[in-house]
């Protein structure tokens, strides 16, 4: 809402002067006389611009409208910075409530992925828990494609095995022909992660890209 000082445009510390001026100014913009076509909102601008002027010129009423002004800015500002308040608050929660229902939604998608069901079932049973269509496409892409990525990690952990058997028995032979040193076993077992360990950081790693959450 315009303050009276706005209706005249003049700011809040002017001069009797200057708001003088002002009223004059704007009194003949708005004339209902100066404004052929537009009696009615001219009169209607006109009216408010000597209400305005009435106030601010009497010294008395100024300085009550002045005491009410601020008094009333005052609570605007206090109930503005409650409703921003709260409004950040709804926003939170509902980004929280958001990011529960993702997750929720991928761990079904994953129990069913585990059972052995293919991509089209996944996005059918997240349709069926009320999941949007685009949201449900997407997480039945993505787990399925996490899915396929752990059969072939896990598909090669006889190669893995085999590979061990060759350098153990490659070992055997060396040993043959040298001492072995007492401290070559435990430097191998530093140099070489476990599969475990790099299957883990397979899978984490894949899980944050296709999700960006953890189970």
């Amino acid at each position: 809402m315009a303050t009276l000082y706005a209706k005249l445009g003049v700011s809040q510390d002017a001069t009797w002067e200057e708001i003088k001026r002002a009223y004059r100014k704007a009194a003949m913009k708005w004339h209902p006389d100066r404004n052929v076509g537009q009696e009615e909102a001219a009169r209607a601008a006109f009216q408010e611009i000597k209400d305005a002027y009435a106030i601010l010129s009497d010294e008395g009423q100024r300085k009550v409208y002045d005491a009410v002004y601020a008094q009333e800015m005052r609570r605007w500002e206090a109930l503005q910075k409650r409703q921003q308040e709260v409004a950040a608050a709804r926003a939170r929660k509902a980004e929280a409530d958001a990011h529960a229902r993702y997750s929720q939604l991928v761990g079904v998608a994953m129990r069913y992925a585990d059972e052995g069901h293919n991509r089209d079932v996944l996005f059918g049973v997240l349709l069926g828990r009320d999941c949007d269509a685009d949201m449900a496409q997407r997480i039945a892409d993505s787990v399925w494609a996490l899915q396929q990525a752990r059969q072939a990690a896990q598909t090669s952990e006889p190669a893995d095995a085999m590979d061990a058997g060759v350098e153990v028995a490659s070992s055997s032979e060396a040993s043959d022909h040298e001492t072995p040193s007492p401290t070559q076993p435990a430097a191998a077992k530093r140099d070489k992660p476990s599969h475990d360990a790099r299957a883990a950081g397979l899978f984490d790693s894949l899980w944050q890209g296709f999700f960006g959450v953890r189970s």
